[in-house]
């Protein structure tokens, strides 16, 4: 039985979203009156992040909110290696600071671990009927062709092994010594995870609500090169 769920929201500098996530999280009501552990990461922020939080705590004091302050900016696997060593809860997640991953779908993530088949399991942006903005014609040929390298690399099947939303045992996550500082945390997790022995991973639609470069967006063509040296290297090993 789970009684936690932590939920790692790693933030560089999302001052104008932070709360806006943080309401649709605070309203999810999780299957099983399981619990909510939110904890926040803010990655060396250059706006008022971290203003913005503490407002945001002391104005919802009821939430299980806790703040924690990376000295400076060190990448976003790396805030995220910060949550999983924090996290409490028998299982844990990671909540992007933006609006692009809904919040309301975590019980559809649970719902295969609650059924006792899934160690993991991974918010598959590109299966079902769910929602999805249609944007760069080339992200998404860069997203299956990293999803399909990793997948040869690591005997697996994903449809979308770039996805936020993967949702996994606590346990396992702090087994794996994670490295990866910036957006190679993807490559490196599903990896390490496929190496497991007798792990059960699982993939469940998601709808996705994705930002333009305008609106905030961070990944770019660098971290895609990035991401091939990783699925590469940790393939290998």
């Amino acid at each position: 039985m789970i009684s936690t769920l932590s939920i790692i929201i790693p933030a560089y500098n999302e001052q104008r979203t932070i709360h806006l996530i943080l309401d649709k999280v605070r309203d999810v009501v999780l299957a099983g009156g399981m619990k909510k552990e939110i904890i926040i990461v803010n990655d060396g922020s250059t706006d008022d992040s971290a203003g913005a939080v503490r407002s945001y705590v002391a104005a919802n004091p009821d939430m299980p909110i806790r703040f924690i302050e990376q000295p400076h900016n060190m990448g976003k696997g790396a805030a995220i290696h910060r949550g999983i060593e924090e996290a409490t809860g028998e299982f844990l997640l990671v909540q992007d600071a933006d609006l692009e991953y809904d919040p309301q779908e975590y019980n559809d993530l649970l719902k295969p671990v609650l059924a006792g088949v899934a160690d993991v399991v991974y918010g598959s942006r590109f299966m079902g009927g769910h929602p999805h903005r249609i944007l760069f014609f080339w992200h998404s040929i860069g997203n299956k062709f990293l999803t399909s390298l990793s997948n040869a690399f690591n005997n697996l099947n994903l449809t979308d092994m770039e996805t936020c939303y993967k949702l996994m045992r606590s346990d396992i996550a702090k087994g794996l010594n994670l490295r990866e500082r910036r957006f190679g945390f993807e490559p490196e997790v599903t990896a390490k995870l496929a190496r497991v022995p007798n792990i059960r991973i699982y993939e469940v639609g998601i709808s996705y609500y994705g930002r333009t470069y305008a609106e905030g967006k961070k990944i770019g063509w660098k971290d895609g090169f990035r991401a091939i040296w990783c699925i590469v290297k940790y393939g290998i090993r």
